[in-house]
């Protein structure tokens, strides 16, 4: 799957990427794809809703222990980014996009009592 999101991919209806983050125990390189959203200038949406599971999928524990470690995927193209969580306001404007965009998300958030976390991924200058 991620080989087809390289080129420019979907997951679950959504425009996809290959998020690349660093192992917070182990260090080594953990590529993951997840759907993405528009996050404004030069920048997306991810949620980590492991499909409305108790706990955050690992990508998310990695992600939060090295925000300034993380690479995308799309299209064919690499960039590096900073992954943010959003809060608030910030969160709930995301996350109306998220779910207007795909149903399916809002439908993970009432199969779990954990609020889905909302990241939003930003170019790095190189």
């Amino acid at each position: 799957m991620a080989k087809r999101i390289r080129k420019g991919g979907q997951a679950m209806n959504a425009d996809a990427l290959v998020l690349t983050t660093v192992g917070r125990r182990t260090g080594t390189a953990r590529e993951t794809p997840v759907a993405c959203f528009p996050g404004g200038e030069f920048s997306w949406f991810i949620v980590a809703s492991a499909a409305g599971a108790a706990r955050n999928p690992a990508w998310y524990y990695n992600l939060a222990a090295h925000p300034d470690e993380v690479q995308v995927e799309t299209a064919g193209r690499k960039v590096a980014v900073t992954a943010e969580q959003l809060h608030g306001r910030a969160r709930d404007s995301a996350w109306q996009q998220i779910t207007a965009a795909s149903p399916r998300f809002a439908q993970y958030q009432q199969k779990t009592d954990r609020e889905l976390p909302v990241i939003r991924l930003i170019p790095r200058a190189t």
